[in-house]
């Protein structure tokens, strides 16, 4: 039966065995240079003081490594697991993470401080509360993760984190947004073409009254009308909405855009934007739905509303999730697993060329392809 031990150590155990340091060490990190008979004598005291070997933390920094990377999310931390597009982009991440065997330290963008355990190569951890944002995010503990590099999924302009990244003076790839700046790397889609792709149909359809529900366009969590002057502190968003608008307009719409604002991106906030958005403008013709989430919950409200899609309203997507194709949802297909695994690919090139000596090349940006999909959720007005 092991001793607990709190002062057990790789010193202790040498001393204990009148061994060298080295002798000891080799017989955790390179049991082949120990002799059979004294590589049992270490291993058996060690079981009896309890002592498991050497940190391998501990060892990763003194190696100047720590074979770990940190992913900070637009959200709390349930948000990569509820969200399908986040889901498919976690999972191209997290393939590169497994082929080069590094762990993965998932940080949520408003978190507090807290600490992670690792749990081996190519594995998932997590640092810090899910704590919610209200009003101005807190940095996350960068500070103190032990990481090589950092991706940022999706946050807002006027976060702190890509200044708490930086100041880590680690490689950085920015996906989705902020858009690309000369300190990080970026990985995205042009959100721009995506809203004129959209405008553009819904234009050839002969649609002028349009309506958007949107997520959250700011730090502050709130659900209603957004003021047609309002500018969106996500880069996404407010790229999407002004190519709807240039998309309109360059066929000839003079469509007057309504947006309303839902808290997160999820079915039922899409539902309730919905119900929303038609009691307050009954006569709009078609909905632009800024993610496929937000649009299947409008498409399940309009349902129970006996509200008939296409022919009363048309409702569009983006990022055409799985169950987009199921229900017929026209949507904008965007790569989501090849986007976490070219951010990923990315990082770790960042890092290897790092660990090598290099000196860092020019910041990259990657644009990837989108694809309108028309389905049997667009229609020309009735």
């Amino acid at each position: 039966m092991p001793r607990p031990a709190s002062d057990a150590s790789l010193l202790s155990l040498a001393r204990a065995l009148d061994l060298s340091t080295a002798t000891v060490s080799n017989a955790f990190n390179r049991p082949e240079r120990v002799g059979a008979a004294t590589l049992e004598r270490i291993l058996a005291e060690a079981e009896r003081i309890g002592y498991s070997g050497p940190d391998l933390a501990a060892r990763q920094l003194r190696r100047g490594r720590a074979d770990a990377i940190g992913l900070v999310l637009t959200d709390a931390l349930p948000f990569a697991f509820e969200d399908h597009a986040a889901v498919g982009f976690l999972a191209g991440v997290a393939q590169t993470c497994e082929e080069t065997g590094r762990s993965l330290v998932m940080l949520p963008s408003g978190s507090g401080s807290g600490s992670g355990s690792s749990s081996g190569s190519g594995s998932v951890r997590s640092v810090g509360a899910a704590t919610p944002l209200r009003g101005a995010a807190s940095v996350p503990p960068l500070g103190t993760v032990a990481i090589d590099g950092v991706i940022v999924y999706s946050v807002g302009d006027r976060e702190p984190v890509l200044a708490a990244a930086q100041a880590r003076r680690i490689p950085i790839v920015v996906v989705d947004q902020p858009h690309a700046g000369p300190a990080w790397d970026w990985v995205g889609i042009d959100d721009r073409a995506v809203g004129v792709t959209v405008g553009e149909h819904l234009a050839q359809l002969g649609h002028e009254r349009v309506g958007v529900i949107a997520p959250r366009l700011s730090q502050a969590r709130r659900n209603g009308p957004v003021p047609r002057d309002a500018v969106p502190d996500y880069a996404v968003l407010r790229a999407r909405i002004e190519g709807l608008r240039a998309g309109l307009a360059a066929h000839g719409s003079a469509a007057e855009v309504t947006i309303e604002e839902r808290t997160i991106s999820s079915e039922q906030a899409g539902a309730a934007g919905f119900a929303a958005l038609m009691a307050r403008h009954p006569a709009l013709t078609a909905v632009f739905c800024l993610s496929d989430e937000l649009a299947l919950g409008a498409l399940a409200r309009a349902a129970e509303l006996g509200i008939d899609v296409p022919g009363r309203v048309s409702i569009v997507g983006v990022d055409d999730i799985e169950r987009a194709e199921a229900v017929g949802l026209t949507t904008i297909e965007q790569p989501l697993q090849a986007k976490g695994a070219v951010a990923g690919r990315l990082l770790m090139a960042r890092i290897d060329e790092r660990l090598a000596g290099g000196r860092p090349g020019p910041a990259q940006a990657r644009v990837l392809p989108t694809t309108l999909h028309v389905r049997s959720t667009t229609a020309p007005p009735s």
